[in-house]
């Protein structure tokens, strides 16, 4: 998973509400899909 400093501290600081950990989590999760996603073009083997 890919570390966004702001996302993740509020991902897993123990003084935020869990609305916004939930939240910040789920946004992680997108961001971490996405960049896979994005890679995929661009892995080795001609891509063809």
């Amino acid at each position: 998973m890919d570390h966004v400093p702001v996302l993740w501290t509020a991902a897993y600081a123990p003084r935020v509400s869990p609305a916004v950990r939930t939240a910040s989590r789920q946004l992680l999760r997108v961001r971490c899909f996405l960049r896979r996603l994005a890679l995929l073009d661009h892995a080795g083997g001609g891509g063809y």
